[in-house]
């Protein structure tokens, strides 16, 4: 099993950043790719970033291209999420996954962490 907890939810203001961090315990060596997804009251879950490990590549969901940047400490077994000019609609609840396959269908990921939420609002 692999035990994950975020941290760094919170209220932004519109054109703010945020730094949400994931770490990782327990069989941390099964989890070849770590990402995060969010989920808006109503919506459904969504793809926002993921990290391979190994080469440290990385896939992004179209709406948080160019904002959102995913990076990971290996002696840490800790990922971030880097996000900034924050809008609105990025407001939901957001969580932390780990898994063997870099991949952005939610069913692909076989740990999931509890989320953190983050609010954007003037």
């Amino acid at each position: 099993q692999v035990q994950l907890v975020e941290s760094g939810g919170g209220l932004v203001q519109p054109g703010d950043s945020l730094r949400l961090s994931c770490v990782a315990s327990g069989r941390t060596f099964s989890s070849a790719v770590m990402g995060w997804f969010r989920q808006a009251p109503g919506k459904e879950r969504e793809f926002v970033a993921a990290l391979r490990w190994s080469g440290k590549f990385t896939i992004y969901g179209d709406s948080v291209k160019g904002r959102f940047t995913i990076s990971g400490d290996d002696a840490k077994n800790t990922v971030y999420l880097q996000m900034n000019s924050l809008k609105p609609e990025d407001t939901a609840v957001y969580y932390c996954a780990a898994g063997v396959s870099l991949s952005s269908i939610e069913r692909m990921w076989q740990y999931w962490g509890q989320g953190t939420q983050v609010t954007v609002s003037s």
